[in-house]
């Protein structure tokens, strides 16, 4: 009898972990990326890039595969795919599970405001400073693009921070820094402070690797704007790491 197959839809550190783990049970493991990354770090097991097609394309490759478990342990922001898979494991009846990190929580001396989207995030920033450290990744910069006339962003300075250089448009005023975390408290004390920043943007990825960003900001008594991930989709069971993942994958396979 072949081993089960586990897709592991990936991307973040923890869809590498998992991987790694279940390839040390003897299970066959995939793991696929969007390719939005030209050089990918290596992974344990099978890898894949590139989309599938909806979730009629990954549903039906997961039948050709004979996938007995669909993992998404993409980034907590990456809505439009956690649909799909739900989708797709509901047209196989494939057993489905989201590797979800916790988010961060507020600590005492934050400045933190909340918003859901980028464009709320545009629009609070010109009340909250002029030079702003922008790290939600290079998707969604068109958010912070001056739309014509008197529009306040234009006053703006940007620190973009990405992996890769991003597509236009982009902000018009604008430094890029490219790097990947993880990222020390030290190093980004000293880059708030280099680039005389007063306002720091981000998503809620959640998960150490770039958090210090978050503690360099209260220290220095910066305003965060936070952009709050969307909820998983209706009825799918998550998990808040590898560990918890294994443990139900035990139980149902």
């Amino acid at each position: 009898m072949p081993a089960p197959h586990a897709l592991i839809l990936g991307g973040t550190a923890e869809a590498r972990a998992l991987a790694a783990a279940l390839t040390a049970t003897g299970m066959r493991v995939t793991t696929s990326l969007a390719g939005r990354v030209a050089a990918p770090r290596a992974l344990p097991g099978e890898l894949r890039t590139g989309g599938f097609g909806g979730a009629e394309g990954l549903a039906c490759w997961m039948r050709e595969h004979h996938v007995t478990a669909l993992l998404d342990a993409t980034h907590p922001f990456a809505h439009r795919i956690s649909e799909n898979a739900a989708e797709a494991a509901r047209r196989t009846g494939t057993e489905l599970i989201a590797l979800r990190r916790p988010g961060w929580a507020p600590a005492p001396g934050d400045r933190w405001h909340s918003v859901h989207t980028l464009d709320e995030a545009a629009a609070l920033l010109p009340a909250l400073g002029r030079r702003v450290f922008l790290t939600t990744g290079r998707l969604g910069l068109h958010a912070f693009v001056p739309q014509g006339g008197a529009d306040p962003l234009d006053d703006l300075w940007f620190l973009v921070r990405s992996v890769e250089a991003p597509d236009p448009p982009t902000p018009r005023h604008f430094q890029l820094v490219l790097d990947r975390g993880p990222f020390t408290l030290e190093g980004e004390r000293e880059l708030l402070r280099e680039h005389r920043i007063d306002v720091l943007v981000t998503k809620d990825s959640g998960g150490p690797a770039t958090a210090a960003k978050l503690t360099a900001a209260r220290e220095l008594g910066l305003p965060v704007v936070v952009v709050r991930r969307p909820d998983p989709p209706a009825g799918v069971r998550t998990a808040p790491d590898v560990h918890t993942v294994l443990g139900l994958l035990r139980a149902c396979l």
